[in-house]
């Protein structure tokens, strides 16, 4: 990935193969835009990979709204950064359930679904979910809008037993499309 302090790929430029924890230590205050040469990323809005989550995948992201997706807030800011595990779209399977721990209604899941409501989940909610391959981005609203929220097989071993394990901004189990994470 290489990461630019400036919009349109201007200004300091840095080239990166592993993680970042807060590119505020390496010099920049923020990252206005960026190349995914290979692989798939998550970036954060704050440091130690902390705060909104912004799915990464190989392209050129010349502006903040080019990674921020279709937000109904404003966050402009990217701090860290590293790569996605188990990003392998073409064998994601995951499992979703209507309560936590692991209870309740279950669906299994391999493949993008712009609205989980359209396939039969009634609820707006997820309230655990089991990453048995790949990893997917989840987000708050229909059609991959709102809060996105990265998971991957081997981080809690593919299991989030409740909304809180999702990411550290997550606020509400509302989670109403899913995609696999290409690489």
């Amino acid at each position: 990935i290489t990461v630019y302090d400036q919009e349109y790929f201007q200004g300091r430029r840095m080239e990166f193969t592993a993680g970042c924890q807060n590119i505020i230590e390496c010099g920049m205050e923020n990252i206005r835009s960026l190349k995914v040469e290979c692989g798939a990323w998550v970036g954060y809005e704050h440091s130690s990979f902390c705060g909104q989550q912004f799915v990464l995948e190989k392209g050129d992201y010349p502006r903040f709204e080019a990674y921020s997706g279709s937000n109904s807030y404003r966050i402009e800011r990217m701090i860290s950064f590293r790569p996605i595990c188990c990003a392998n779209h073409k064998d994601s399977r995951m499992t979703i359930f209507e309560m936590e721990n692991m209870m309740g209604r279950q669906f299994e899941l391999c493949d993008d679904y712009p609205s989980l409501q359209a396939m039969g989940w009634m609820n707006k909610e997820v309230g655990s979910m089991h990453i048995q391959s790949g990893a997917f981005v989840c987000y708050q609203y229909p059609g991959y809008r709102g809060h996105q929220y990265i998971m991957e097989c081997d981080c809690h071993g593919g299991e989030y037993k409740c909304y809180r394990e999702f990411g550290s901004h997550a606020q509400t189990p509302q989670i109403q499309s899913i995609r696999r994470i290409q690489h």
